[in-house]
């Protein structure tokens, strides 16, 4: 990726992370097989592919919370070593989970402000204003004393996006730099899932923490509207890489395969057991 200085010169972005021929196998098969990746700022990247491909792996490789086998990991040129919790990362990274990942046993307020009340030496009344802003944010002002059991699917994804996002405004070094959605949108009906793509590109444009993403997804309409930079994972490694604009063109077989839903094509497809 390429950025123009202000005297019109090219040159070229250094990634805010890069994976470089990193590999990770489960029960010695590879679900990641020497893949290279470089995410810039301000990236809205996509990565789609067949289930199974690694696409959720790499996002727990990129936030620290699973080892990987091979390979480097860099984060803004830094090399990290270790897991999330033994590196000292130049950069925060929040994570969205597919099915919420919220502590049951407490309140909205409570799973919003956790690292807060966790991390930080603020006092429990300014966190509890710094929860209410990010419940404004999502959509979900008044929802703090709710538990999750109260809430429907597409409300406590709502919650999960106000936890990433929250951050010490008095320390922005504690503001997440890269926010990684995993299948945010799964499970959820057509409009529920209009609100969450809103919410990711809403929170990209308005929340200085939010501006750069990396967004895994099956569904059609959230990879269209939130994806501005695509790539596909098949077989461990980034097999094509495109605009949005250029799913509708691109001729490689892998992509049209997965966007027509054809068991047709180079993806191998498991057939059906015959009962």
């Amino acid at each position: 990726m390429t950025t123009t200085t202000c005297n019109g010169a090219l040159t070229k972005a250094t990634p805010v992370i890069e994976l470089r021929g990193v590999s990770k196998f489960f029960d010695n098969k590879p679900i990641l097989d020497e893949a290279d990746l470089e995410i810039y700022p301000g990236d809205a990247l996509a990565i789609i592919g067949p289930s199974g491909t690694g696409k959720s792996t790499i996002l727990r490789a990129i936030a620290g919370l699973m080892p990987i086998d091979s390979g480097e990991i860099y984060v803004n040129g830094k090399l990290r070593k270790g897991l999330i919790e033994e590196s000292t990362d130049p950069l925060a990274i929040s994570m969205v989970f597919q099915q919420a990942a919220l502590f049951d046993s407490l309140t909205v307020a409570e799973n919003v402000g956790f690292a807060l009340y966790q991390h930080s030496q603020l006092p429990p009344q300014r966190i509890q204003e710094i929860v209410d802003y990010a419940l404004e944010l999502v959509g979900l002002p008044g929802a703090g004393p709710l538990m999750p059991s109260e809430l429907s699917g597409g409300m406590r994804k709502r919650v999960s996006f106000a936890r990433a996002v929250m951050h010490d405004p008095d320390n922005r070094n504690s503001a997440p730099s890269v926010v990684l959605y995993d299948e945010p949108t799964a499970g959820l009906d057509p409009i529920a899932s209009t609100v969450i793509e809103d919410l990711v590109r809403y929170l990209q444009r308005d929340v200085s923490a939010c501006s750069t993403y990396v967004m895994v997804s099956h569904q059609e309409s959230t990879i269209r509207r939130t994806g501005d930079r695509i790539l596909f994972l098949y077989q461990g490694k980034f097999q094509w890489s495109g605009s949005v604009s250029e799913l509708d063109t691109t001729d490689n077989p892998l992509v049209r395969q997965f966007l027509s839903a054809s068991v047709q094509g180079p993806i191998k497809v498991a057939p059906a057991r015959r009962v």
